[in-house]
């Protein structure tokens, strides 16, 4: 059984929408409610359009302008990779709550060889298949990690956000979806004897003053090699964090920083200041000895002949450093969390801290950057050792 009433669309038709039930009390019910949110000014989705279709919309057209270059990179990765395949056929009208919940469920236990084509690129080139695309079949089990995830839900809800804001539908699905999901790995920094060890290790290497500020300053991979000559005061003693270098499409690309805080101003410290200033003497060195292969990219860090260095090439370089040095390996961006935390059992206020690293909110610094050693317990709770006085 069923009913027929006018409603209008999120943009602006009136059509008529049907209504079903097993009884006439049910549909008469169902029709009543229908009416009654008519009349109070709810609008029922009327996009007609696949998710397929309004995602290539957003990331070409609403998007694109308004975040960093190396996120609408991510973005279109993970709509190609999980979203187009996943959820692209669905009308964007029709989106419920637990559609979206499903289909990043579904994203949670899809592995990456087949999320990305890997097994299909593998039989392209002549290389045997190492996943589903092997027969019989044996999926390699590498699922995406909880920060895909995590990433995958922030962008489908921005982009149905945007979707609300143009009027395609009456509601966000995925604004109150909270997702069932392991909290972040804790990093353990290295202490200051690790800290020490590792400048030791990297004091006769070239790139010495590199490893010097980002250990000391917190600065990120891109931040650091994106250092130009004039973004230093080595008079002043300070230094400006101003844009960054990635690896974009194939191509180093420089670009602005991560967001407005992080675009600041640090003073350096004194070795900081000293190792900088050693760095560009050998730097005009290699200049001379290079002669007319020289390429003037105005970088502080570069290669031997004056290019931007590769940033996996930094990676790499780091790890050797870190094997040469006997300590653990870490990511380089782990120095960055290594700073914060040094800075922090040095008596360093989090808001200072915050401002070294370039953070919006101190809570983002003190959640995510800032680890408490077990040292640093024991010297806060020590404090209470004169209650068992005699």
């Amino acid at each position: 059984m069923g009913g027929r009433t006018w409603v209008y669309t999120s943009d602006g038709r009136e059509i008529r929408k049907s209504v079903y039930g097993t009884s006439w009390d049910e549909v008469h019910e169902r029709l009543t409610a229908l009416k009654a949110k008519t009349q109070a000014g709810v609008r029922v989705a009327g996009s007609i359009q696949s998710v397929s279709d309004f995602m290539a919309y957003w990331l070409r057209d609403v998007v694109q302008d308004r975040v960093r270059p190396s996120t609408l990179r991510t973005y279109e990765w993970l709509s190609r990779c999980y979203v187009v395949p996943l959820l692209g056929n669905q009308r964007l009208g029709k989106l419920q709550p637990p559609t979206v919940r499903s289909f990043l469920n579904r994203a949670k236990e899809t592995c990456q060889c087949c999320a990305q084509g890997k097994d299909a690129g593998r039989l392209s080139a002549g290389q045997p298949a190492r996943c589903c695309a092997r027969r019989p079949r044996s999926c390699c089990q590498q699922m995406p990690s909880d920060g895909t995830i995590r990433h995958l839900h922030r962008m489908i809800r921005a982009a149905l956000q945007d979707a609300v804001i143009d009027g395609l539908i009456p509601d966000n699905p995925a604004r109150n979806l909270r997702l069932a999901h392991r909290y972040r790995p804790r990093f353990t920094p290295l202490t200051g004897a690790d800290a020490k060890l590792l400048l030791k290790a990297a004091k006769s290497d070239r790139l010495y003053a590199l490893y010097a500020v980002a250990l000391a300053l917190g600065l990120r991979r891109g931040e650091a090699l994106g250092l130009r000559w004039e973004d230093i005061d080595l008079v002043e003693g300070v230094i400006f964090v101003r844009q960054t270098l990635q690896r974009l499409g194939g191509q180093l690309v420089f670009g602005p920083v991560k967001s407005d805080e992080s675009e600041r101003v640090i003073a350096l410290p004194a070795p900081c200041l000293a190792a900088l200033r050693q760095h560009r003497v050998s730097q005009n060195a290699e200049r001379q000895s290079v002669g007319k292969d020289w390429k003037d990219s105005g970088l502080v860090f570069t290669t031997g002949i004056g290019t931007p260095i590769e940033p996996r090439n930094l990676n790499r370089h780091f790890v050797r450093l870190l094997d040469h040095a006997g300590l653990r390996r870490i990511r380089f961006h782990d120095l960055r969390h290594s700073c914060a935390t040094l800075l922090y059992e040095q008596g360093v206020p989090i808001e200072k801290i915050q401002d070294i690293l370039g953070h919006s909110s101190p809570t983002i610094t003190k959640l995510i950057y800032v680890e408490v050693t077990r040292q640093s317990q024991r010297s806060s709770v020590d404090k209470l050792g004169f209650l068992f006085d005699a």
